[in-house]
């Protein structure tokens, strides 16, 4: 599947753990050479091994999403590690909990900072690489939370992962005639470890809300990836895909009891 992947370099960030480490070990199983960045070098370290113990090629990238410098010189290494940029993937992202009676300033900048300030520095930084080869794939890991559904105590996140969509739209039509495609991926409940510290009665709770009646793997997320990334997608950009068993569907918890 997606036999023009092989050979080309993808940058992952927040690639340790979580959604983004199934995107970099996904990416390293299709022949791509994989720049996995995390603020920890140890992290970053330990992933990019796991994906060479696999047979893929990959580079370790201990950088901050939130710092312009920093990406800029992550862009520099996937590209002096690999010859060239083909793909971004801009997973990184951050979470914590607080409603809106006890979120403070700086709650709501640390988590935009991140989520969105973040990825709009990593596709900046990537995109001269890709616009002097005129051809680049950008895949945004946004959210159903924000541009589908809200969640109590995630109103920063929410707003951080609809901003990133009207991005995408933008960017979408100012890189098309350079070739390259803007997409993102909308996860719904995914199995993580963020998403099982959360505790057994919230995953039950989330597990019951989807039509499939299980919570999504990461795999699932990257292959809608992989998919963006191919050179079979080249026609689509500006696009979400919701990846979620169907969670969304339902207008009421009694539609999927009918079911």
């Amino acid at each position: 599947m997606f036999r023009s992947l092989a050979g080309r370099s993808v940058i992952v960030t927040g690639a340790s753990k979580g959604i983004g480490r199934g995107l970099a070990e996904r990416f390293g199983a299709a022949g791509c050479g994989v720049l996995v960045v995390s603020r920890q070098a140890g992290d970053a370290d330990a992933a990019a091994a796991q994906i060479r113990a696999a047979g893929g090629s990959a580079q370790a990238f201990a950088g901050d999403v939130t710092r312009q410098a920093d990406m800029r010189a992550m862009a520099a290494a996937a590209v002096e590690a690999f010859g060239a940029l083909d793909i971004l993937c801009a997973n990184a992202g951050i979470f914590p909990a607080a409603t809106l009676d006890s979120m403070t300033e700086a709650d709501f900048d640390a988590v935009l900072a991140t989520n969105l300030k973040g990825m709009f520095l990593a596709v900046s930084a990537c995109l001269p690489a890709m616009k002097a080869r005129r051809a680049g794939r950008i895949v945004l890991t946004s959210s159903i939370t924000g541009p589908v559904t809200g969640f109590p105590g995630w109103g920063h996140y929410g707003a951080s992962k609809a901003g990133q969509l009207g991005f995408m739209r933008t960017a979408a039509i100012e890189l098309a005639p350079y070739g390259i495609t803007v997409n993102a991926v909308l996860p719904g409940n995914i199995v993580t470890e963020g998403l099982t510290s959360m505790g057994e009665d919230y995953v039950r709770a989330m597990t019951a809300s989807v039509p499939m009646r299980r919570l999504g793997s990461v795999a699932d997320v990257a292959n809608a990836a992989l998919f963006f990334a191919s050179d079979e997608a080249a026609f689509i950009t500006g696009q979400s895909l919701v990846i979620d068993g169907g969670q969304i569907l339902p207008e009421s918890l009694a539609a999927l009891a009918a079911g």
